[in-house]
């Protein structure tokens, strides 16, 4: 174990999986959300089996016994890209990474409701604490009415991409019983590139030569953070790792100020602070309880 490792690995995840939002986002104006989910997924394989050959693991790693829940896993996955990636391209890089942080709330209510995990007190506090976070955030597009349509749809496809992650990682529980996360990793880019591919039909358009670049770097930056992700797992707890995840927060707010020159409001901070304390609150309470969350949690993340 190497906790310092482990954390410049995570930090590094966490960091390019913001560089392949803000790529997304850059190109949303261009390019449909079903198209960006296909580079981003199709982009990412070829990365995934170059990590699967050098860690030796390509005969035994890919083995499935669930393909039928990697399929489920890829639909709900690819649906709350869609939507999350949807909604990049109607609201600033910092409030739909907040927004995204729902995720880990919804996937408390869904364990309870779906897995049968009991909730006490501290979780259903968590719980309460996140979505007073979320309101928070929401509140310049619930009560300002210049606001516009595009804010609300943002807000609605955010929160929709959230509950709908929250639903693949409760997927993700039941597969990492008997799956290898190499196998979850790569069939659900897999899966992905062929949902996402279905969606052609509807509006696909020829990328000129920079969104082409864009698209592509979103896929191998995806792939990569994928990788460095799993490998921080290897080298630290899942307890320790898990509040870094945060660390996408502040990325963003850089990244959204300097490159799309979007000025945080003061009600996504705040919100941003009390949907922080409410993660932590689960991530201690899980830790309490001695759940595993590390190969789950290596393919949840608030950009997809």
């Amino acid at each position: 174990m190497s906790p310092l490792r482990g954390m410049v690995l995570k930090l590094s995840a966490v960091l390019l999986f913001v560089f392949m939002a803000a790529l997304i986002k850059a190109s949303s104006d261009v390019v449909p959300p079903g198209q960006a989910v296909f580079f981003r997924s199709f982009f990412a394989i070829p990365v995934i089996l170059a990590w699967v050959i050098l860690t030796g693991q390509l005969r035994s790693g890919l083995k499935t016994k669930n393909p039928a829940g990697h399929l489920w896993r890829g639909m709900f996955g690819v649906s709350a890209m869609a939507c999350g990636f949807a909604g990049l391209g109607l609201l600033p890089l910092p409030e739909v990474t907040v927004l995204g942080y729902a995720a880990p709330i919804m996937t408390v209510i869904f364990a309870a409701l779906l897995l049968g995990e009991r909730i006490r007190l501290v979780r259903i506090s968590a719980v309460i604490l996140g979505l007073v976070g979320v309101v928070i955030v929401m509140l310049p597009q619930l009560g300002n009415d210049d606001m516009g349509t595009s804010a609300r749809w943002g807000v609605a496809l955010v929160l929709a991409s959230a509950t709908l992650r929250a639903l693949a990682h409760v997927h993700i529980r039941k597969l990492v019983q008997d799956e290898t996360t190499s196998a979850v990793v790569f069939y659900f880019a897999v899966t992905a590139s062929c949902f996402a591919l279905l969606t052609a039909p509807f509006g696909w358009v020829v990328p000129d030569p920079l969104t082409a670049a864009q698209l592509v770097g979103a896929g191998l930056f995806g792939g990569v953070a994928q990788i460095l992700l799993t490998a921080s797992y290897r080298h630290a707890e899942a307890a320790f790792l898990a509040p870094f995840d945060y660390a996408s927060i502040l990325f963003a707010l850089i990244i959204g100020y300097t490159v799309f020159d979007e000025i945080p409001t003061i009600h996504t901070i705040l919100g941003s602070i009390v949907i922080i304390a409410a993660g932590v609150l689960i991530i201690w309470r899980e830790r309490q309880l001695g759940v595993k969350r590390g190969p789950a949690r290596s393919n949840l993340t608030p950009q997809g």
